[in-house]
């Protein structure tokens, strides 16, 4: 990865870079990822990682299951970005991570959508045997199922973007099997985002409209917060200029 800053340089803060405290720990596997190019404007992307309820409904054959369709939202709006997260308990697991998990039966489950500011996302997946939801790690059950996935999106234009992303577990530190059955089933799933995205991107482009459900909560926060920030820079470039 390589990050570049193309405002005014003396702004530029090391800082605001996003932490990865897991990347060097060799109990945790490593998924370096993939990239592809969408058809569609960032923003859309943002919507899509700050909606948990898109899995039930994209990705059926891997992160989604019909048992957490409706669930409530946890919504949380920080300086740095928002977070949209929620418990599903008692439920089956999902295709994907069944494959995985070291527990028989069904799970606890959380999801937990973090998009910083302005397009970096970390999405983690926490499934614990079923009874043993808990907002503390350091009481886990020991077969939790932790993973923890980086999306990182660079605007090309207003109606293209290029994704970019990888995944850490807490499982198979060196198993290259199982990295390469998490690079094929997630881009897979990405695959998937794609095709919808784009049509919202269409669509939305021919004919505007403008939702506002309980589930939009995280994405709408978000773009309210993003163009703020947008415009406060803008108007900041503008009294550089005129000075």
């Amino acid at each position: 990865l390589v990050w570049i800053w193309m405002g005014d340089p003396e702004l530029a803060d090391p800082s605001k870079l996003i932490d990865i405290p897991e990347w060097d720990n060799p109990e945790w596997g490593v998924n370096r990822g993939d990239a592809m190019e969408l058809d569609c404007n960032y923003l859309y992307v943002t919507d899509n990682l700050l909606d948990p309820s898109h899995v039930s409904w994209v990705h059926q054959s891997s992160f989604g299951s019909p048992d957490i369709i409706g669930l409530p939202l946890t919504v949380k709006v920080e300086d740095n970005g928002v977070t949209v997260s929620r418990w599903s308990k008692n439920v089956e697991v999902a295709p994907f991570y069944k494959q995985f998990v070291k527990f028989e039966g069904n799970c606890d489950r959380k999801q937990q959508y973090e998009v910083r500011f302005p397009s970096l996302a970390v999405i983690k997946a926490i499934f614990l045997p079923a009874g043993a939801a808990t907002e503390e790690p350091s009481e886990y059950h020991q077969d939790v199922f932790l993973m923890d996935s980086y999306n990182f999106l660079t605007p090309i234009d207003e109606e293209h973007t290029r994704y970019f992303w990888f995944q850490l577990r807490n499982f198979s530190p060196d198993d290259e099997a199982i990295s390469k059955i998490f690079n094929e089933d997630v881009r897979h799933a990405f695959l998937e985002d794609k095709v919808v995205l784009e049509e919202v991107h269409k669509a939305l482009k021919e004919r505007p409209a403008a939702l506002d459900l309980p589930l939009d909560s995280g994405p709408l926060r978000f773009r309210r917060k993003i163009s703020q920030m947008i415009q406060a820079e803008q108007a900041v470039a503008s009294e550089t200029a005129t000075a």
